[in-house]
């Protein structure tokens, strides 16, 4: 098939937000290229949810791979882990695989940030990817986005019933809630990520978290579900009797416990 002199794509992570833009789009656009950056460190639940996608909207998705997978990588940095003062994650092996999938092509990158949103999500620095924000010009809000899933079929990934975001599942961006659930939801997965906070051949030990390690935060799991408890019922009692889903109360919440947004190239 020939393509147009501007190349169409979006990113998808098995979100919300960007797989909402992929239904608004779809139709109107069927020349779009659809990518999902695969870091090979996903949840299952997340290639689930993709697999969704395919088979309701009767799209592709072409899957991006760093050359190098992340042990490598992280061999690179000197075993040092990944945090939010130092995302060589997102750059090696999200943004590196679109850049170099785009090429030097034009192309109109369509991104899945709400209206109702006070933030851009990654914009690369390259001058021929340039980015629209269909949801902002439409003025689409969270609500919006829940309605474009429901109507769908495709409905919300199944890892919104513990975690609020999509992304490895050793993400630093996790709150101490998610990594408690992510012991009880994958505790082969929840091994693996203590595994690369204890497994460094000079002695060194860096964590997923400040000041913790994943086995102390897990001796804490009852203080840390009984808090998490707590704040969704104070939740649930919001005022003038608003009713709130549980994909508002986890944003709400581990927005709250964020030292600054997440990993926007990831979380969209």
């Amino acid at each position: 098939m020939a393509q147009s002199a501007v190349r169409h794509i979006l990113g998808l992570s098995g979100g919300k937000d960007s797989t909402a833009l992929a239904i608004l789009l779809h139709q109107d656009i069927p020349e779009m290229e659809y990518f999902f950056c695969d870091t090979h460190k996903e949840l299952p639940e997340t290639y689930e949810y993709l697999d969704r996608i395919k088979a309701r909207l009767g799209i592709k998705i072409h899957y991006l791979s760093a050359a190098q997978g992340f042990d490598y990588w992280l061999d690179i940095y000197g075993g040092y882990l990944p945090s939010p003062r130092s995302r060589w994650c997102t750059r090696q092996m999200k943004i590196k695989p679109l850049e170099q999938f785009v090429g030097e092509d034009a192309a109109i990158s369509y991104v899945g940030i709400r209206a109702d949103e006070d933030r851009d999500g990654y914009i690369s620095t390259k001058p021929n990817i340039q980015p629209v924000f269909p949801f902002k010009e439409q003025g689409l809000v969270k609500q919006d986005i829940l309605d474009l899933l429901e109507d769908s079929g495709i409905g919300l990934p199944d890892y919104y019933r513990w975690r609020s975001r999509s992304g490895c599942f050793f993400c630093f961006f996790q709150r101490k809630y998610e990594w408690v659930k992510l012991a009880k939801e994958h505790p082969d997965l929840f091994a693996e990520a203590v595994r690369y906070e204890q497994e460094h051949k000079d002695g060194r030990q860096y964590t997923w978290t400040d000041g913790e390690t994943l086995l102390e935060l897990l001796a804490r799991e009852e203080d840390i579900i009984a808090h998490h408890e707590k704040s969704v019922a104070q939740q649930k009692a919001a005022p003038n009797g608003q009713s709130l889903s549980l994909v508002d109360i986890l944003d709400d919440l581990f927005d709250e416990e964020v030292d600054g947004l997440p990993c926007l190239a990831c979380h969209l």
